[in-house]
């Protein structure tokens, strides 16, 4: 069964309460929310860049045949210490471990983001984020992974939570580090005929 139809309705691929929240900050509301369920094992040296924009198309490339007319936006967010992934931790181990590597060093945070129009064109954009963690003490990861904040985040943190204290610096898109890059979303979404919010 397809979804609603609509020339301006629009259907978010994801189940992220954060990328909900975002695009709520912005006056944007889906009308849809439909939670892509793809593989999102990276291939064979795949490089974090290219792993979010690809995991970004796939998501909304497996809702669109269901939207029935609407627009979708999809997005993967992607942690990248160099060439290495960091996913989203299984268990604490995981978690403590990518806290370690994140430790007293920059790294990278990739955001995908696709729109697929009713016309069946799709736009494209990938940002980046430079963020620069603080020296970790042991007692500090300990106390974070207890938090359990950790869950289902990619790099296995989240910025707008407690491990906002761990972050010196940071260059880029902030809301891209959350999970949605405001700025660029909108400019995908103008840019391919959806009308969005004046006062975004």
């Amino acid at each position: 069964m397809g979804l609603s139809a609509g020339p301006h309705r629009l259907v978010l691929a994801s189940a992220s309460p954060r990328r909900q929240e975002l695009l709520a900050q912005i006056g944007i509301v889906p009308d849809e929310i439909v939670p892509s369920d793809i593989d999102e094992t990276p291939q064979l040296r795949e490089l974090p860049g290219p792993l979010a924009l690809r995991l970004a198309v796939a998501k909304g490339a497996s809702v669109k045949p269901a939207a029935n007319g609407a627009w979708v936006l999809s997005a993967d967010t992607v942690v990248g210490v160099g060439r290495r992934v960091l996913g989203k931790p299984q268990n604490e181990n995981d978690a403590r471990r990518f806290l370690k590597m994140l430790s007293g060093r920059r790294h990278r945070v990739y955001g995908g983001v696709a729109v697929f129009t009713p016309d069946d064109r799709t736009a494209t954009r990938l940002v980046t984020t430079s963020v620069s963690f603080k020296r970790l003490e042991k007692t500090e990861i300990d106390g974070y992974v207890a938090t359990g904040e950790w869950q289902g985040k990619a790099g296995g943190y989240a910025i707008q939570g407690r491990a906002g204290a761990f972050v010196r610096s940071i260059t880029g898109s902030y809301s891209n580090v959350v999970g949605l890059s405001l700025y660029e979303t909108l400019s995908v979404l103008r840019g391919s005929g959806f009308v969005t919010p004046k006062s975004s």
